[in-house]
């Protein structure tokens, strides 16, 4: 019965996302890369039967934020056998002493949170390690840390060009595919566009003109369960959605629980944990906000 319940909720859900997904795309100004986007669905704390029934709802992308959860995740007998063409994207802060357990994750497909070119470098070596005699370059992002907050990880805005240029240049392996952002936690949209937003916008603008990238080769994640749909009207081509398709999640109290716990400074809690939906009067004023991409 519970897994019944379970399909069908995860279904609606997913199918719901999706729908919400195509209608913020249609909104997005012409001037804008027509890109569509991805949905990455987040099935941080999830059981594998629920990424498994995801899959079978057409769901292909899914982010996992602790490489000792991805490894656990992607390495189940259950996804192994029943999501072939699953794609795992790594979307948490990476510590250099875990990259060789995150590479060696079956179906890794993209790593959106590179921070600085040491540790693009350490993945570039291990990549190439890793994959052998094979030519497959593996997907990243570079992160910024577009509100400057210290809890949060990534890039200071002004070292987006020269880290970039480092990975396009040094990192054989890499494939780079854009630029990622977490943002300010609870920014109110009917204030108008998210700032953070806008400061990714304008570092693609100038890492495209810097180093004359096509600017629909450069994508942009962005975007959670609060504020996706914002995210794309304005250029997102990723955005992570998790508690709205798989319901909230339970965290342990327990440090022993907790998955690779960090010895860095606690991060904010997560947006979908804490952060309140945004208001139908919220989400009215922000389905007609139309911003410039500069």
């Amino acid at each position: 019965m519970w897994k019944v319940a379970m399909s069908e909720e995860i279904g609606k859900a997913l199918q719901s996302v999706v729908e919400r997904v195509n209608q913020a795309s249609a909104r997005r100004p012409q001037t804008l890369p027509a890109v569509p986007p991805r949905l990455v669905a987040v099935s941080k704390t999830k059981p594998p039967e629920m990424v498994v029934e995801a899959y079978r709802q057409g769901q292909r992308n899914f982010g996992e934020n602790y490489v000792n959860e991805l490894v656990d995740k992607a390495s189940d007998p259950l996804i192994l056998e029943s999501c072939p063409e699953i794609k795992w994207h790594f979307i948490g802060h990476l510590q250099k002493n875990n990259v060789n357990k995150l590479l060696a994750v079956p179906n890794l497909f993209l790593v959106e949170t590179v921070d600085s070119a040491k540790l693009a470098d350490k993945v570039n070596s291990s990549w190439q390690r890793i994959r052998g005699a094979s030519t497959q370059r593996l997907k990243v992002m570079v992160q910024i840390n577009t509100s400057g907050e210290q809890s949060k990880h990534g890039l200071p805005p002004e070292e987006t060009v020269n880290t970039v240029k480092h990975i396009v240049s040094k990192c054989a392996a890499l494939h780079f595919l854009g630029l990622m952002t977490i943002g300010r936690y609870g920014y109110n949209l009917a204030l108008g566009a998210n700032p953070d937003f806008q400061m990714l916008l304008s570092r693609r603008q100038e890492l495209c003109d810097s180093l004359k990238l096509p600017m629909e080769e450069v994508e942009l994640s962005m975007g959670m369960s609060t504020d996706f749909e914002h995210a794309i009207e304005v250029g997102a081509t990723n955005v992570r959605v998790g508690s709205i398709i798989f319901g909230n999640r339970e965290y342990p109290n327990s440090a022993a629980n907790t998955p690779n716990p960090s010895p860095a400074p606690s991060p904010a809690p997560s947006p979908e944990k804490t952060a309140k939906t945004v208001s139908e009067e919220s989400a009215k004023k922000m389905q007609h906000l139309t911003v410039s991409e500069h």
